[in-house]
């Protein structure tokens, strides 16, 4: 399908992330499935660029060094800091985007003059910084230096030349229109660089979600109830996030164009950061992951099978392939993901009628220490046993098992004890394909799920819901995400109409919460099988209206005004 702007687009784009070749949160899903319609609209004229944090014994698997026309000659002859050097090539992705790696050690030995420069220009109080501030912000101000060099380059500009110089009868190259955009804190000081040394480079800055607001959730103070009475400076100083949430709150305001992910997030960053976002840039997807129709059934089976061996091995339980598989995923943020909610749902299900038996997956990573090899036995043996392991909910050992909220819970609810009706696996590693149990990617056992359940607090987009109904996995959220809401403005809330249940949930209704969704859930398990087949197909409509083919247009319109506002400044 061609995609054709509605908006004036920037000639040239940077766009700057620590998860760029970095994957280790969602804003990685949100630059690698976009990336692939930004090169169908216009073919390398986007530059991402990432911190190269990488080495040669340990490479990123999602680089690789290659000559890129223009800017690996730039490279070559670019007179950058002592210390900051960089990697020009492709990020292996769909559309393989070009890719800038950035090593950026040489800016902490100019950090508290930079850090003073800031304050003086733009008031960041980096005074009280301490954790991955400075680590944040040596990238970003590396990456702001490399934009520049690589603008001063003559890099994107027009050849031949088309303008004529004044009085000598010269042609000269034509300046492109530039736009750097710059995602979340970590990239904060980039953006500010450039404000400072290259006022007519348009800037764009997306908060995926405020540090001061997931501050709050995670300090479990109620957000919503008492959002009015908020003061994000004032919070900020209160739970010792007065570094990050200044460099935030600065960016927001220095930025030609400013953006978020949701409407929730909008109305959050008008209150602490005292700025309403320009234009909502929902996150879009790409069913790049997902098998084609051909491979798809196999992939299911596949996946069953995994979850349901692994679920034998650890409990004895016997479960056949009747059985109903419910994931959760995510970052483990015990509060504001929902895990409480969603292991209090399975412990309600014990009391219901459910039609199947339930396995739930909570598949978040935590500091685990190694995979069991007890049941890395059990499994190799290819036999079914009778008898639970020692905690029969945990598929690898814990560094802090004592102090993990997740298994923690797990054991006071009663899950240790198998109930065959409903067993609980906690599943806390990285799903890269070698966690040693599964070896199966995330994607590559998600497929294999009846349902699943996302019942975040604090969840200003939410990908985990969206890439479940890509996989056409029926799937429960809540009102507080960013997709709940989209999906509540855009179909009508039930399972065969959109594939999605949206739960309304606020500060004072846990209980409830818990019970709807165990509610939805058992209702999921006595589905006829002619029934499910809509609901799955429904969710895989839901996914296809989420894809960045229909979302990119707002992107488009933040790239517009940015330039607007850029060239009132020039």
């Amino acid at each position: 399908m061609d995609i054709k702007p509605a908006t004036q687009r920037p000639e040239l784009l940077f766009e700057v992330s620590w998860e760029v070749c970095n994957k280790i949160g969602g804003i990685y899903t949100v630059l690698s499935t976009k990336a692939k319609t930004l090169q169908k609209i216009s073919k390398d004229t986007t530059v991402f660029i990432g911190p190269d944090v990488w080495s040669e014994a340990n490479p990123s698997p999602w680089f690789t060094e290659c000559n890129v026309t223009g800017l690996s000659k730039w490279s070559k002859n670019a007179q950058l800091p002592e210390g900051v050097s960089v990697r020009v090539g492709r990020w292996e992705i769909p559309g393989r985007p070009i890719a800038v790696l950035v090593k950026f050690d040489g800016m902490y030995a100019v950090k508290d003059e930079f850090y003073g420069e800031m304050w003086e220009r733009f008031g960041v109080d980096s005074l009280h910084a301490y954790g991955d501030y400075d680590e944040g912000c040596a990238f970003a101000h590396a990456a702001g230096i490399v934009i520049e060099s690589i603008i001063l380059s003559g890099y994107g500009q027009a050849s031949p030349a088309t303008a004529e110089a004044p009085r000598r009868g010269r042609k000269k190259k034509v300046m492109p229109t530039i736009v750097a955009h710059f995602d979340e804190w970590t990239t904060g000081m980039g953006l500010l660089y450039l404000k400072w040394k290259m006022p007519r480079v348009a800037t764009v800055f997306t908060t995926h979600a405020t540090s001061i607001g997931r501050s709050i959730c995670g300090n479990n103070k109620p957000l919503y109830d008492y959002m009015s009475g908020y003061n994000g400076d004032q919070m900020a100083r209160e739970l010792n996030m007065e570094a990050k949430h200044s460099l935030e709150k600065a960016a927001a305001h220095q930025a030609d164009a400013f953006t978020t992910v949701s409407e929730i997030t909008a109305s959050e960053c008008e209150q602490l950061l005292e700025r309403r976002p320009d234009v909502v840039t929902p996150n879009g997807f790409e069913k790049n992951f997902v098998p084609a129709a051909s491979k798809f059934d196999a992939a299911r089976a596949e996946a069953r099978a995994s979850l349901i061996k692994t679920a034998n091995a650890l409990t004895g339980a016997g479960y056949d392939d009747n059985a109903f598989i419910v994931i959760t995923g995510g970052r483990c943020e015990y509060r504001n993901k929902g895990l409480d909610v969603y292991l209090d749902m399975a412990s309600a299900l014990r009391n219901m009628d459910a039609c199947r038996k339930i396995i739930a997956y909570v598949m978040v990573p935590a500091w685990s220490k190694e995979p069991r090899a007890d049941l890395q036995q059990r499994i190799s043996a290819d036999t079914t046993p009778e008898t639970p392991l020692e905690e029969p909910v945990l598929t690898h050992w814990l560094n802090n098992p004592d102090s993990d909220a997740v298994i923690c819970r797990t054991r006071s609810l009663g899950f240790c004890n198998i109930d065959p009706r409903v067993t609980v696996i906690y599943v806390p590693c990285y799903l890269n394909g070698s966690d040693g149990i599964f070896n199966r990617s995330y994607y590559d056992l998600l497929i294999g799920a009846d349902a699943t359940v996302f019942p975040s607090y604090y969840e200003p987009w939410g990908y985990t819901p969206l890439e479940s109904v890509a996989f056409g996995v029926p799937t429960v959220t809540t009102s507080l995400s960013g997709f709940g809401q989209w999906v509540l403005e855009t179909s009508q809330n039930y399972f065969e109409e959109c594939g999605v249940n949206v739960i309304g949930r606020g500060d004072s209704n846990y209980h409830d919460v818990v019970s709807n969704i165990a509610h939805a859930i058992q209702y999921l398990t006595c589905t006829d099988s002619r029934t499910m087949a809509r609901i799955r197909k429904a969710a895989m409509d839901t996914a296809a209206k989420a894809s960045w083919a229909q979302f990119i247009k707002y992107y488009d319109e933040a790239y517009s005004i940015a330039l607007s506002n850029a060239s009132k400044r020039i």
